[in-house]
């Protein structure tokens, strides 16, 4: 498990994250003198040091390298969050708590994610009709006799759904 980048090394990975191709120490010394007063050898560093930790790859370009992010910066978040509640004493408690802090919107893109996790014909929690509701009735849908059904959807709209299984991100 990663642990969580420090402040500098954060904002260097935003970069090579965000620029999405090799860059060099020099292009992200002079984004980074765009917000603060840094050395050329302390980008170097936390380059070098990202490249030791398995962050970055690097190849040589004539004196200098070019530094290429290894995984995504979703990946990263998700390695964070399993860790943390892979840590949790009682992980269900811990996802309803998570689950609890989430903005509607976050709450949208988290059944989203579902949604893509669980495949095209999934049903989800939230857009499964009760049985005999009159906009499932006539309709008939796939059974996959090795996938147990949804459970149903709740009525008290507070309680949390769960996410099913984590999606993996191989990276690049």
């Amino acid at each position: 498990m990663p642990r969580p980048l420090g402040e500098l090394e954060d904002a260097v990975m935003t970069r090579v994250w965000k620029w999405n191709r090799p860059v060099t120490v020099r292009e992200v010394l002079e984004d980074l003198q765009q917000e603060r007063s840094i050395a050329y050898t302390t980008v170097m560093t936390v380059l070098d040091n990202l490249h030791q930790k398995g962050w970055v790859r690097r190849e040589a370009e004539g004196r200098a390298y070019r530094y290429e992010a290894v995984s995504t910066r979703a990946a990263y978040s998700a390695a964070l969050m399993n860790d943390a509640w892979s840590q949790s004493d009682n992980p269900a408690a811990a996802l309803v708590a998570f689950f609890g802090m989430m903005s509607p919107e976050q709450r949208e893109a988290l059944s989203d994610a579902v949604r893509m996790v669980q495949g095209p014909q999934a049903r989800t929690l939230t857009t499964q009709e009760p049985e005999g509701s009159e906009a499932g009735e006539g309709r008939e849908e796939p059974q996959d006799s090795e996938q147990p059904e949804a459970p149903e959807a709740s009525e008290d709209p507070e309680e949390p759904e769960g996410p099913g299984e984590p999606a993996s991100d191989a990276g690049r």
